[in-house]
Order: C-alpha cells, then structure tokens, then sequence
C-alpha cells in the first residue's frame, strides 16, 4: 500500500447526511460510477466533422515535434564539438593507436562520453587526464538527461509501427491501436527498444567482421564489451572506417541497452502493481474494510467512499494526496457550502487576482 492509512478517515466532512438523504429521493436505481468527461481516454473519443467521424490522432504517438529532441542534438554537438577541439588540440598528448587528427578527437570524446574506454587511445599528460575527467562526467550527465529522453521519445514513435505489425492478420481499427498503446506502453516499449538492440548488435558484429578483420567471437566479444562499456581493450575499432562507425554505433548501442534495462524495471513495476489490483478486486471485502471506508461514519458505505477505499488499498492515492485535494476544494468552496458552483470558482479566482 502506498500508506499505511486505510484505517483513516479518507474525506471527513466531505459528504454530508443531508447529501445522502436528497439522492435517496424517488425510486431507488443501481448507481454507476461514470467516467469524467475530461479523463485521459476521452482523447479515443472520434470527433464529428461535417458529418463524419474523424479519429483525433494521439499526440503522444503522432505529429507532436518534442522540443527536447533539438536540445538533445544542440547540446551533444556543442559536447562534441568542444571535445573535438579540445583534444585534437592535446593529440600529441594523447598515445595509442590513431588514424586522423580530428576523427580520433571525436572518437575519443564518445568512447569517453559513454564509459567505454577501451585503452586505444589514453591522456598521456595532466592536461589531457583533467579534460578527460572533466569530459566523462559531462557526457554521464548529457547520457542520462538528455539523450535518454530522446532514445524513449524515438521509441515511442517506434510502438504504433510495432502494435500494427502484431495485429496485422486482424481487422483492428486505428481506435483499438491507440487504446492497446495505452495500456500496454511500457510493455510494447521494452519489446521495441529490445529489437533494436538485437539489430544494433548484429549490425556491430558485421562491421566488425567485415571491416576490422576480426573473427566471429571476437567481433561479437568486442560488441558485448562495447554496449555493457565493459571495454576491456584488447579488441576494438582500429581503422578510420572503423572509428567513423564507432562515433554513430557506440552512442545508439549504448544508450539502448541503458533504456532496455529501465524499461525491463518498469515492466517489472507495472507487473507488481496490477498483481496488488488484481488482490485488491479479488479479495473478499470484510465489516474491517466497510468500517475503514465509511468516510462520514454512518454505518453505510457509498460508491464513491469505497471507489476511494479501493484506490488507497491499490496505492493508487494515499492520505496526502487526499488532503491536499481536499484543500484545494476547500479553498474554492467559497460559501462553505460543500459544494462546487460556477459562482464558487469565479469568485475564488477572482479573489485569486486581486492578491498581490
């Protein structure tokens, strides 16, 4: 449970006897518990346009340009760039194996960047050792704020591709797609993120083979060492070719093994979770449980006081999150009449203005 506090109260106050008894009036009907006009899924609700119903398009999976994504590439060229210069301009200080000036710079900046360090290419004086220190906790830094969002911004846009490929043998409209998206996100996002890394692993272990001469095992051993950045070294990218591949590869292998593992957390989280609601709705409800929900304390438990009940045992919402709602509402029931009007949020918005 999200807080030991089932036992508690949940709104006292909220629901008066008055309320009860006015929708006791007239003949008695089974009450259902409706869906608010401005929840999240209404977005699946087709709009009418000339006649025709249009379905709206999901502004998490389509069109929506993440303005994250243009910070993402500004701030990894500026890292870059400045990597570049800095140690193209200490290359002499800089020993291993090299090819070209300014590739070797960039090369070395990612494999700084992402914590690989194979060995290839090492400071060899104070100064480089300083900016390679200060250059590896920068890049850890971009890793994990910037360029994370982004590898789980592009598979976002990855899942409609996938859902559609999984139902591609069945007659399931767009609307289901979304709704399936929706409830399965993380799932289809640990799948997505999954497939590309498997093909980023392959991709590598060819490239390796292929351009850098290295046998099967060993390609796929470098590549397994390159993407966990174990990079013990003793195989690597070597030839200008190799290391112009490496600068693009080493950054997108990287980045998805570190968003396939949080994913896999997630799903594991998620799983937990559902596994407690399912507890919750399963079990059989006790006088402890009617008492614990019975908000006003009048011996009958409503829908709405055991929907709340629920929740909390669900660790959906806790007693903090209760209270401060509570205080919200308060503070816009201006007549104290424990009710919402038009004239009560007018007036308390008004209010809101005038302070200072």
């Amino acid at each position: 449970m999200a807080c030991n506090d089932a036992n508690q109260p949940l709104l006292s106050g909220l629901v008066t006897p008055e309320t009860r008894k006015s929708n006791g009036d007239g003949p008695k009907k089974k009450r259902r518990i409706r869906r608010v006009r401005s929840a999240p899924l209404a977005d699946f609700v087709p709009i009418v346009t000339n006649g025709e119903e249009a379905l709206p398009r999901s502004e998490s999976i389509f069109g929506r340009l993440n303005p994250s994504l243009t910070k993402v590439v500004l701030v990894l060229t500026l890292y870059l760039g400045l990597g570049t210069l800095c140690f193209y301009t200490t290359r002499n200080q800089i020993r291993g194996d090299k090819t070209n000036g300014i590739l070797d710079a960039v090369y070395f900046c990612v494999v700084t960047m992402t914590t690989v360090g194979y060995g290839d290419l090492v400071p060899n004086s104070d100064v480089t050792k300083l900016l390679a220190c200060a250059f590896v906790f920068t890049g850890m830094a971009l890793i994990g704020l910037l360029l994370s969002k982004a590898a789980d911004y592009l598979a976002e846009k990855q899942e409609i591709l996938l859902i559609k490929a999984l139902n591609m043998y069945k007659k399931v409209g767009e609307c289901e797609v979304l709704k399936e998206i929706e409830t399965k996100r993380v799932k289809y996002k640990c799948y997505t993120t999954l497939i590309l890394l498997v093909v980023l692993i392959l991709t590598g272990t060819i490239f390796l083979y292929k351009v850098e001469n290295l046998d099967l095992v060993d390609a796929f051993y470098c590549v397994c060492s390159t993407v966990t950045t174990l990079g013990y070294g003793d195989k690597s990218f070597s030839t200008e070719g190799g290391r112009i591949f490496a600068v693009f590869w080493i950054l997108a292998s990287t980045i998805c093994l570190a968003q396939f593992f949080l994913y896999v957390a997630e799903v594991s989280t998620e799983n937990r979770q559902r596994a407690l609601v399912k507890w919750v709705l399963t079990r059989k409800t006790t006088n402890v449980d009617l008492e614990a929900a019975d908000i006003d304390e009048d011996g009958v438990v409503g829908a709405a006081e055991f929907v709340l009940f629920k929740l909390k045992e669900m660790g959906k919402i806790c007693q903090n999150d209760i209270s401060l709602i509570l205080e919200e509402f308060e503070n816009l029931d201006v007549d104290q009449s424990g009710t919402l009007s038009v004239s009560d949020i007018t007036e308390a918005q008004s209010g809101e203005t005038k302070t200072p």
